[in-house]
């Protein structure tokens, strides 16, 4: 059962997925709302020792941020694995529920998405798994 609150939280990090106010922000917050997507993944690079951004750890919780940078729901983190592209199996294509039907397809989303970065097969990734704990009050901007 998924709890509401009556205020955003503030304690947890934001998990920031695609870019706000797109209408890719709009459609993986919903995703996670309805439970479909329960997955999602990043560049090694994005975090330390390359940016001042920590790796998400096991039980972490993440206020996932909607259309407008709002608040819409607590998740927590269930796993994360460092892997490389070429890693990548259908499990977490399927996971990230964006309705990839195949590895190649999450693939080459994700290489627009990582647009101006140079994605081989030995690029690192942190995949990361995550399940949906609180939903805020009022997730206008989803």
């Amino acid at each position: 059962m998924v709890a509401a609150v009556s205020h955003p939280p503030v304690d947890p990090p934001p998990m920031l997925l695609g870019y706000s106010g797109t209408e890719l922000r709009r459609n993986l917050v919903d995703a996670v709302l309805r439970g479909v997507k329960t997955a999602t993944s990043s560049l090694r690079a994005e975090y330390e020792p390359y940016t001042d951004d920590a790796l998400p750890e096991v039980g972490e919780r993440r206020v996932v941020l909607g259309l407008d940078d709002n608040p819409v729901c607590v998740v927590e983190i269930l796993e994360v694995r460092i892997l490389r592209v070429s890693e990548v199996d259908l499990a977490l294509a399927h996971d990230e529920g964006e309705g990839f039907r195949t590895v190649l397809e999450w693939r080459r989303a994700h290489e627009r998405f990582w647009a101006g970065r140079e994605i081989e097969g030995d690029t690192l990734i942190v995949a990361e798994r995550f399940r949906l704990v609180e939903r805020c009050s009022s997730p206008q901007g989803a």
